[in-house]
């Protein structure tokens, strides 16, 4: 709370608040867990939303499940809608007022999302409680420009990646963790609630714990001087905030990048389940420890591999080495003929956590620290889009492959890995560091 009045404090005087090496610390402390508790969030939704959405239909049948699948993807295109269309909005609103009053507005907001949700009457109610969510959800472009703002240039991949292991830590426990709650009711008195709503009323209670732990304790990280003088809605619109990635030499190569890499990793969320049932005929049993394979050593690299690799080859040779192993993991998982060839794939695949701390430490060097925000928006947009084609352009290619190439099931997957090669030939020829406003940002940090 004291750290927090004095931010207050200077920004009414005008001035700015030093930021100790300590207090530091402590704002990323506090980025960190927010991180984890979203994701946490987020991901007890996972095994439940669908189940969920075909409550709605009655008794669960061929039916039912045709239905909830069209709703599905009306769910799933509306949030990365939502996701390219506030991500901007958010980031510049935080360039002009800061992160500190964005973060806990956002977050504040993520909780009464997931109310609407835990307690939506039809599916109108729950589809907005999702529209909601998508649009509150983007604050993470704010969680990540209060990382470059505290974060010194050579610190910024090594914090991205912890950020990366954040987002995994909530995605590997959150669907065990949604498993079970889905299975438990909640009563309030004589009322019930439905089980299937459970985990919806855990994700409001851990983002409103999560808001009032930033209320208490989380600093502001930009200071008055280094804002934005006004907010500009003409800027603030997605395609005019994707116009900031023109503005400077080098930058929209990378975020060329950044978009072929978030496509690409939309092909294993969309059809892994089908996939690996159909060819390897995993049990759901055997898919959950899968699952948590993956996380651990998504974890592992993204906590304990990021730092050295970037010492050792810089944030290019990072994104260069993280995309290259995307892609010849990708190409082991289209073309394994067993599973034990598969799980050889898993540790090349993880090192592909390397590629977006790298890719976010190259890209925070290209802009000054007061367009932070907005740049972050920008990347939010262009993953809102990979999130609208990704659930069109993976399971389409799939269905394709099984009517028509049989023999070539990981059909999709190839097309993930063709993403990656696009990707990683951008970054052998583009992924430099911005030299002026790099060093601008280490005088600034």
């Amino acid at each position: 709370m004291k750290l927090a009045a004095e931010d207050d404090i200077a920004a009414m005087a005008g001035r700015a608040t030093p930021r100790a090496p300590g207090r530091r610390q402590a704002a990323f402390g506090f980025i960190f867990a927010a991180a984890v508790m979203n994701s946490l969030s987020f991901g007890l939704m996972i095994p439940v939303l669908p189940n969920l959405i075909r409550s709605f239909f009655g008794a669960t049948n061929a039916a039912s499940t045709a239905s909830a699948a069209d709703w599905q993807f009306v769910f799933g295109v509306t949030w990365g809608a939502m996701q390219f269309f506030s991500g901007p909005i958010l980031g510049m609103l935080s360039d002009r007022f800061g992160r500190r009053p964005v973060m806990l507005i956002s977050i504040f907001g993520l909780s009464l999302d997931f109310l609407v949700m835990a307690f939506a009457p039809t599916l109108a109610w729950l589809l907005l409680g999702r529209v909601l969510n998508g649009a509150t959800a983007a604050s993470f472009s704010t969680a990540n420009a209060y990382v470059a703002d505290i974060s010194a240039p050579a610190e910024r991949a090594k914090n991205f990646g912890w950020m990366s292991a954040a987002f995994s830590v909530g995605f590997l426990v959150g669907p065990a963790a949604g498993g079970f709650l889905a299975t438990h009711a909640v009563h309030f008195g004589s009322f019930r609630l439905d089980p299937l709503r459970t985990p919806f009323l855990v994700a409001a209670a851990l983002c409103a714990v999560n808001w009032v732990y930033g209320l208490l304790v989380l600093p502001e990280s930009l200071t008055p001087e280094r804002r934005i003088a006004r907010f500009n809605w003409r800027r603030a619109n997605p395609m005019a905030s994707l116009s900031l990635l023109r503005s400077y030499q080098d930058l929209l190569p990378l975020a060329s990048v950044n978009f072929l890499g978030q496509l690409a990793q939309q092909v294993l969320p969309n059809i892994f389940v089908l996939y690996t049932t159909l060819r390897y005929h995993w049990s759901l049993g055997f898919l959950g420890v899968t699952f948590a394979i993956t996380g651990i050593l998504g974890i592992l690299v993204q906590s304990f591999v990021v730092a050295p690799v970037v010492a050792r080859v810089g944030e290019r040779g990072a994104v260069i080495l993280g995309a290259a192993s995307g892609l010849a993991g990708f190409v082991i998982y289209a073309l394994a003929p067993t599973s034990a060839v598969y799980f050889i794939g898993m540790p090349v695949f993880a090192l592909m956590g390397l590629m977006q701390p790298g890719l976010q430490g190259l890209m925070t060097r290209h802009v000054s620290g007061s367009e932070q925000g907005q740049l972050q928006g920008a990347n939010q947009s262009t993953g809102g889009i990979a999130a609208i084609l990704g659930p069109t352009v993976f399971p389409l290619s799939f269905a394709f492959a099984l009517r028509r190439l049989p023999a070539l099931p990981g059909l999709p997957i190839l097309i993930a890995a063709a993403l990656l090669a696009a990707a990683m030939a951008l970054s052998l020829r583009f992924a430099r560091t911005g030299a002026g406003l790099g060093a601008a940002a280490s005088a600034e940090a």
